[in-house]
């Protein structure tokens, strides 16, 4: 996608417990009635929605307040189930920052987004780095997968890019979602990558046996 193929006003699925980060795929569960109809109305255009963590999941205030870096996505597989739900997968393709909230009288929220501080989620570049040199780098976040159990397939990351591969491990680590926001929020993949080695290094070795995954 170009940079000048981006909308303005995105449908916005405000998810708690959730963020998609540029170059991964996820897969989502639909079927609450105001996101069954956006997503009907994004298949019928773009097949884009925003994904935007709201800032406090126990916050009772209707609509939440919400964070203010997302990730536009791209609906890339649906499938609608015999009991009318619909099971998509999404692609994170950039992040966005809210400008402001668009009134409208369709059921879900709309905002009008800018994405020119993240353009370069769209640019396909050469990684100087070598898998084994990343490898290195996230030994202690490869040692903290392993103490909770989480199997990380490290011969089939080897087959993706580095920002794929960075992004997927930024997703999927067993951080809090404060963390993962700030991760998120990364001016550019080196800083994510340097985030996360420090987000690691302020666990001692066995903080995560005494914490709740979230």
């Amino acid at each position: 996608m170009k940079n000048t193929e981006l909308p303005k006003i995105i449908p916005v699925f405000p998810l708690s417990n959730f963020i998609i980060f540029p170059n991964t795929s996820v897969p989502l569960n639909i079927f609450e009635p105001r996101y069954i109809e956006m997503i009907n109305d994004s298949m019928k255009s773009n097949k884009l929605i925003g994904m935007v963590q709201p800032k406090n999941s126990n916050n009772e205030i209707t609509p939440p307040e919400l964070h203010s870096v997302g990730c536009l996505g791209k609906i890339t597989s649906f499938r609608e189930t015999d009991d009318g739900r619909y099971l998509i997968e999404v692609k994170g393709l950039i992040r966005f920052k809210t400008i402001i909230e668009v009134k409208s009288e369709k059921k879900y929220r709309q905002y009008e987004v800018d994405f020119k501080d993240f353009n370069h989620d769209l640019e396909v570049k050469k990684e100087q780095i070598r898998f084994s040199d990343l490898e290195l780098i996230f030994k202690d976040l490869k040692s903290l997968f392993d103490k909770r159990g989480f199997i990380i397939n490290w011969k089939a990351l080897e087959k993706q890019s580095l920002s794929e591969t960075i992004n997927a491990l930024a997703m999927a680590s067993p951080f809090s979602l404060e963390e993962k926001q700030i991760l998120l929020e990364a001016k550019n993949l080196n800083d994510r990558k340097n985030r996360i080695a420090e987000i690691v290094s302020t666990y001692a070795n066995d903080v995560f046996n005494n914490t709740t995954l979230q």
